[in-house]
């Protein structure tokens, strides 16, 4: 058990630093309503995407650019990520926010779709990370695809697996939030996963393919 006080949870929250590019696909996020990642999870994402030498990327939900831009930071330079969103407008953003931040265009391939239609149709085994971070109640679809995109030795990560403080609290029984709880559980249970949960943010699970 955990004996950190309040102090050293928001201390480790805040200690990431936001490059100004980041903050800027963020706020335009969170204007347009897509909920982007915050400092804490971007930083983790970029030190996965290090540690992996993630040269293909899959991420599911743009976040305006914000979760791209973290992940690319981490990725090799010769690295090349894919971003599926659904809507047009979040997309735009995101590709407005690699610009300004000077990603070479070659580097990002932004697919407005579905992630249902659009993830059958990626090759199986060819990524080194995918980033879940959609609809929620198509959660289940988008890891069993995620984990037949990745290699060996690949990354899966989903983020609001502790959804707002609920999945923590076996009372809570609404639909999203059991959802969550039970994948978290199945994927834990999984012998050809490496998984664990990390408090930050809203909750970042992340596994690793055997």
């Amino acid at each position: 058990m955990s004996t950190m006080r309040p102090t050293t949870w928001a201390y480790a929250a805040e200690f990431p630093i936001e490059p100004e590019p980041i903050e800027a696909a963020r706020l335009r996020g969170e204007e347009l309503g897509c909920t982007p990642v915050d400092a804490a999870v971007g930083a983790t994402l970029s030190v996965l995407a290090a540690a992996a030498a993630a040269r293909a990327v899959v991420e599911i939900g743009s976040g305006a650019g914000s979760s791209g831009l973290w992940l690319l930071r981490g990725m090799p330079r010769d690295g090349i990520l894919t971003t599926i969103d659904i809507n047009a407008e979040h997309q735009r953003a995101a590709k407005q926010a690699y610009t300004a931040a000077g990603v070479p265009s070659q580097r990002v391939r932004a697919i407005i779709g579905s992630a249902l239609a659009v993830l059958p149709r990626l090759a199986d085994g060819a990524y080194d990370l995918v980033l879940v971070d959609g609809h929620k109640p198509e959660y289940p679809t988008y890891v069993e695809e995620a984990i037949r995109l990745l290699r060996p030795g690949g990354v899966l990560v989903c983020d609001n697996m502790l959804w707002h403080d609920k999945v923590a609290d076996p009372a809570v029984r609404d639909d999203t939030t059991v959802l969550l709880r039970d994948l978290g559980k199945q994927l834990r249970a999984d012998d050809t996963l490496i998984t664990t949960l990390l408090p930050i943010g809203d909750g970042l699970l992340t596994a690793v393919k055997r």
